[in-house]
């Protein structure tokens, strides 16, 4: 299979794709957690991490899964008020599946909070109580009677552009309801009897797609964050050695936990005739008004009504972060990817090179980075690219996993390299991304030139990129799982007893 683009010290070029969206402007920064000024006020549509990849799960190759995580930063111990999805909120998962930089499938999620208003008898009266729970949940999902606030989903699929398409309701394959539950959070593990995995797994359900014969999956609920960054250090001007090692820093987020929406879906459901490369991002929208009221109450805190507006948006990783700046930070969360060339300047002058150069003295590759507008707005040749490409930032998967027609194989837990292809790994990062892709590394090594071809680029400059970049955070298998839904059980504050 051939790529395009040379490669020096054994490393393969691909990375670049993606790590051109990370890495361009600044490369070792977390992948979407509280990564625009506006989405700070809006924790509940903050879009942490998105991915996408091909089921590696046994049985599974004819599946791709689709991961978008909110909520950023949940401590374990966050009550009593907890981590509940908004909603007045659209939250959804969208699919270009020939190239033109549109969405042709986008599936939505749309919550419901419900107060249970529990009450005890106290001296006579039935008070409302303050907390979560009062006793104990599950280990079933209909074992909730004891939980005083309980969140619901409905799961459609549009067809075509996601304001005017064709949508269609998806339901339960096996109740043939439209209303899906979500397990409550984590609260600890007195709360589940130490038991909050098999509780939560029993939330996970199969679900009709309208004209496709073979069913998908879908999860939604609390997840460990399975993205690794030293965050301290990096945002302390890069306070660390840039070189290594590679797992001599902390995982910054290793207590926290996320809200995932999780999707396994038919490769036959979201590719498009002969076309074996998917393009894919989340977003959140709000509507555009909110008037606060002076008397809120549980289910009514504001009015909120009008067009819905987009406020959050990922798909590639680290591209908001450190590859937008400041300024457009906002605009780039509001913009789809058929308008992204009007953040080209960020992508063929990045900064961060230059970030790194002033802090390390090592050299930065020469502008314009055609390497990076290759590999940011257009899949990698032979690799993640759509036959006819607009140029449009998102994540590329190409879902064709055999080996007879050139495709390439998924790679299951254990066999992994956690720098995908830059670590020979074809069935990782860029080429979708993984739960154990450190695209952390991947990306500082792309921003620094590992894709330029040669000593240096044409202009004589040499690049740094084969140096072993890394913010000493390491991906490991410890981190996921090997099956559905593949984000580990959340980080829980109270000890097992």
């Amino acid at each position: 299979m051939s790529f395009g683009i040379s490669w020096k010290g054994g490393m393969r070029m691909v990375p670049g794709l993606l790590l051109a969206a990370g890495s361009v402007h600044a490369g070792p920064t977390p992948s979407s957690h509280r990564e625009s000024p506006f989405v700070t006020e809006t924790p509940k549509v903050d879009a942490t991490d998105f991915y996408m990849f091909n089921s590696y799960e046994a049985g599974r190759d004819g599946y791709v899964t689709l991961i978008a995580n909110y909520i950023p930063f949940q401590t374990p111990y966050g009550g009593p008020n907890f981590f509940s999805l908004d909603p007045e909120a659209l939250y959804q998962i969208h699919i270009d599946n020939d190239g033109d930089g549109k969405e042709d499938i986008t599936f939505t999620f749309n919550f419901k909070t419900n107060e249970r208003d529990i009450t005890l008898n106290i001296g006579g009266v039935n008070v409302p109580v303050p907390l979560y729970n009062v006793g104990l949940i599950g280990p079933l999902a209909n074992n909730t009677a004891n939980l005083n606030v309980l969140e619901t989903y409905s799961l459609s699929v549009t067809y075509g552009d996601h304001d005017i398409g064709q949508c269609c309701p998806i339901r339960n394959a096996v109740t043939g309801e439209a209303t899906f539950k979500k397990p409550a959070d984590a609260v600890g593990n007195k709360t589940f009897n130490n038991a909050y995995e098999a509780y939560a797994r029993n939330h996970i359900a199969t679900i009709n797609l309208p004209g496709c014969a073979q069913n998908g999956r879908v999860f939604v609920g609390q997840r460990k964050d399975s993205f690794v960054a030293n965050l301290g250090e990096i945002f302390d001007l890069v306070n660390l050695n840039p070189v290594g090692p590679v797992n001599a820093k902390p995982n910054s987020l290793d207590d926290s936990n996320v809200t995932s929406l999780i999707l396994e879906i038919p490769k036959s459901f979201l590719t498009h005739g002969n076309e074996k490369v998917i393009g894919g991002w989340t977003t959140a929208s709000l509507p555009a008004t909110r008037v606060y009221r002076k008397n809120p109450t549980f289910n009514v805190p504001a009015y909120e009504y009008g067009p819905y507006i987009q406020v959050s948006r990922l798909g590639m990783p680290l591209v908001n972060e450190v590859v937008i700046g400041l300024r457009d930070k906002d605009k780039f969360n509001a913009s789809r990817p058929r308008h992204d060339q009007q953040f080209g300047v960020y992508v063929t002058n990045p900064t961060f090179p230059a970030i790194l150069n002033i802090l390390f003295g090592v050299s930065a590759p020469c502008t314009p980075r055609n390497d990076l507008v290759a590999a940011f707005l257009t899949g990698v040749d032979g690799l993640n690219k759509p036959a006819h490409v607009v140029p449009a930032e998102m994540l590329r998967l190409n879902t064709n996993t055999n080996p007879a027609t050139g495709g390439i194989p998924v790679k299951p837990k254990g066999s992994q390299n956690y720098l995908g292809v830059l670590g020979g790994d074809l069935a990782g990062f860029p080429n979708g991304r993984r739960p154990g892709d450190d695209v952390v590394d991947a990306t500082i090594r792309v921003a620094m030139g590992v894709l330029i071809p040669g000593a240096g680029n044409p202009n004589g400059c040499a690049p740094s990129g084969l140096l072993p970049y890394t913010d000493g955070a390491q991906c490991t298998d410890q981190l996921f799982d090997a099956v559905f839904p593949y984000l580990k059980t959340p980080v829980v504050s109270s000890p097992v007893h």
